[in-house]
């Protein structure tokens, strides 16, 4: 019984691989068996993965997503045998900022491994692959609240960092301006509460993993996983502000009502969340994100992740479809 969930991953990944033969794209299967908390950047036409391992960092090298699984990992970081860094390292993102990558990622102390003791941090490199290269380690940074779950966006010339702040009994999203791409400079804003009952599932009161998006007329998009990750509820929500507005005033940004991804029994797609955006080498816009092959398999290792494209209405809002079944072209 125990192997159930496992093989239904290993069938729906088969499944995957032979639609990718066919050149038909089976979009509810996941590219890997495991993969919590996936991301993907696109650059010069190579595309680099990385998701949680817990206890170090590795990376993906691939020209076609469809074989992510054919990409052999490399592990580029691996958590200290002690400090503030030294456990649960979740959700890596990788970046370009200026001419070299840098990689945020949450952690903790394994003296301390709770929620009063999350960071994020980041490291550098130099090098034009990040697959190869030194990395260098650039700190944890400087955010008023703990928390999790730090991604990174440019706009209008300044660099923005957002991440998930654990204020009180619940996790809000707090955003900062940056000085460098290791520095956070200030105000220190919070510019999203759970206020809806979907944002309250599984016992938390829970936003987590902004990414942001940029639409094709200028407007800016954070999305969000709402609740907690071990329930069938957790879903995706979102912030839109106008493309002139300060990302700073928290009058800026209004919030979804609704969830704008979340189970698709239909597909077989139970709680998604934790996405990631990028644009493939053709310029369209996907997302990434992970999610469970069944009811109930709450939030483990069995968390896949999965892609597809996305689309924008008339009026310049992300379409992102239904879990397993893009939107159609517009």
């Amino acid at each position: 019984m125990r192997y159930r969930p496992i093989l239904a991953s290993l069938a729906l990944l088969l499944a995957g691989v032979q639609a990718h033969a066919a050149g038909v794209h089976n979009y509810a299967a996941p590219l890997l068996p495991s993969g919590p908390d996936p991301w993907v950047i696109q650059r010069e036409g190579v595309y680099y993965y990385t998701s949680t391992s817990r206890d170090h960092i590795e990376l993906r090298r691939t020209t076609d997503l469809w074989r992510l699984a054919d990409a052999a990992p490399v592990v580029v970081w691996r958590a200290p045998a002690s400090g503030p860094a030294s456990t649960s390292v979740w959700a890596p993102e990788l970046h370009y900022i200026r001419g070299k990558w840098y990689l945020y990622f949450t952690a903790a102390d394994k003296q301390h491994d709770d929620d009063a003791h999350r960071h994020v941090f980041v490291l550098e490199n130099a090098s034009p692959d990040p697959t190869r290269g030194r990395w260098i380690e650039r700190g944890m940074l400087r955010t008023a609240h703990t928390g999790i779950d730090g991604t990174v966006f440019e706009h209008a010339g300044r660099w923005y960092f957002v991440y998930s702040a654990y204020v009180g009994d619940h996790s809000d999203l707090v955003i900062a301006p940056m000085a460098n791409p290791w520095t956070l400079a200030s105000p220190q804003v919070d510019i999203a509460a759970p206020t809806y009952a979907w944002e309250m599932q599984g016992g938390r009161k829970i936003l987590e993993a902004p990414e942001f998006l940029q639409g094709p007329d200028g407007k800016l998009f954070l999305s969000y996983s709402a609740s907690a990750c071990w329930s069938d509820d957790y879903a995706l929500g979102l912030l839109q502000a106008d493309g002139h507005a300060d990302p700073l005033d928290p009058k800026s940004w209004k919030k979804s009502p609704r969830p704008v991804f979340a189970s698709s029994m239909r597909n077989g797609v139970y709680a998604p969340g934790h996405n990631g955006f990028f644009k493939d080498a053709d310029g369209r816009d996907w997302i990434i994100y992970h999610a469970n092959g069944g009811p109930g398999w709450k939030c483990t290792s069995r968390r896949a992740p999965r892609i597809q494209p996305i689309g924008w209405t008339p009026k310049g809002l992300p379409d992102l479809g239904e879990p397993g079944t893009p939107p159609r072209e517009r």
